[in-house]
């Protein structure tokens, strides 16, 4: 196997890694706090299914000591309204409704694809069940829209278009598992990129245009944010692509070259199927190889290559949707290089 390619960076970012966990830090401090009592308001058994899927407690309750994930989300929503000139106190509801989304989303989504770890723990369904998974997962997405209740229709449109957006994406996801590794019904590169719009950039540009109109922020700036994180979600799914198949297991937790061993139609795989050296590369996928040879034949072909070049196309794209329009200086200098960090995950 090669080596790992250099790590996706955009031209003109010299902000050290540092700078960027301090933003997820205080974000996260902003946010935290009032996650945890919308997530304690509910029943106490769904309440901690809900906690288990945040990294907050074991089964059984017993705290962890987790912050949960980096927050990425809830801290597009925080610079949002911070770059169109507001607090980012302003945005904490919009940024808790996208937190609780993307739990929902992650619940169910663990139950359709059968997954049965995440974050190196069990999932919510092979812990406690799939019914008491669907169950929490239902009772996020209606806190969910509670937390905006009191913000309007100008911040709950955002949501409802995002979730919309992400029903279409995961449905088409599924979809693309029934459908031939070669032929004019093949799955293109296109098709996923539109797919990953949905499902994953959905919800990261509904996080940064949430926290823009809560902010006071004109039509034109909660555009170009939630435009902004559309384009990092393809990014970002780009390089998830890349680790789960090449991703170090003890950075990923997940095993080298699963998404191989799974058969899933992934970025790298289509580009390599594309790409003239794909040679033997659809047999194999469709015989029992093992998924070391199949990775070097997507590597060889290209397929690697063609998922970070995407990854840091999306990168350009997301930045100029900044520049298009007015944001206070500091925050969109920190926008900036969350977009780069969240692509620059080992890769």
């Amino acid at each position: 196997m090669s080596a790992l390619p250099t790590p996706v960076r955009t031209p003109g970012d010299t902000r050290p890694a540092t700078g960027v966990q301090h933003t997820l830090a205080r974000c996260r401090a902003l946010v935290t706090p009032a996650l945890r009592e919308t997530v304690a308001g509910t029943h106490p058994w769904i309440g901690e299914m809900a906690a288990y899927s945040f990294g907050w407690c074991e089964v059984g309750g017993a705290p962890t000591g987790s912050a949960g994930g980096k927050g990425v989300r809830q801290a597009l929503a925080v610079l949002g309204a911070e770059a169109a000139g507001a607090p980012g106190g302003a945005a904490v509801p919009g940024a808790v409704a996208v937190e609780l989304v993307h739990a929902f989303s992650l619940l169910h989504d663990d139950i359709m694809d059968g997954d049965e770890a995440r974050r190196r723990r069990p999932t919510v369904w092979k812990a406690y069940g799939t019914g008491p998974a669907v169950l929490t997962g239902d009772a996020l997405f209606g806190l969910a829209v509670e937390a905006l209740a009191d913000a309007g229709a100008p911040a709950v449109r955002p949501l409802a278009r995002a979730l919309g957006d992400l029903v279409r994406g995961q449905a088409d996801d599924l979809l693309f598992a029934s459908r031939p590794w070669t032929g004019p019904d093949r799955v293109r590169p296109r098709e996923y990129r539109a797919m990953a719009e949905h499902k994953t950039g959905a919800l990261l540009g509904c996080a940064a245009a949430l926290g823009a109109v809560l902010g006071g922020a004109p039509p034109a700036t909660v555009a170009a944010l939630d435009r902004a994180g559309r384009h990092l979600g393809v990014a970002f799914q780009a390089v998830d692509d890349v680790l789960g198949i090449w991703g170090d297991p003890a950075v990923t937790g997940k095993p080298v070259h699963g998404d191989l061993r799974e058969r899933k139609k992934t970025l790298p795989v289509l580009a390599a199927l594309d790409s003239p050296a794909a040679g033997e590369l659809s047999a194999l996928l469709e015989s029992e190889a093992g998924p070391a040879r199949i990775a070097d034949l997507i590597d060889r072909a290209g397929g690697r290559t063609a998922a970070l070049t995407e990854a840091r196309h999306q990168v350009t794209a997301a930045r100029a949707a900044l520049e298009s329009v007015p944001l206070a200086a500091g925050p969109a200098a920190e926008l900036r290089s969350l977009l780069d960090f969240v692509v620059r995950r080992e890769v």
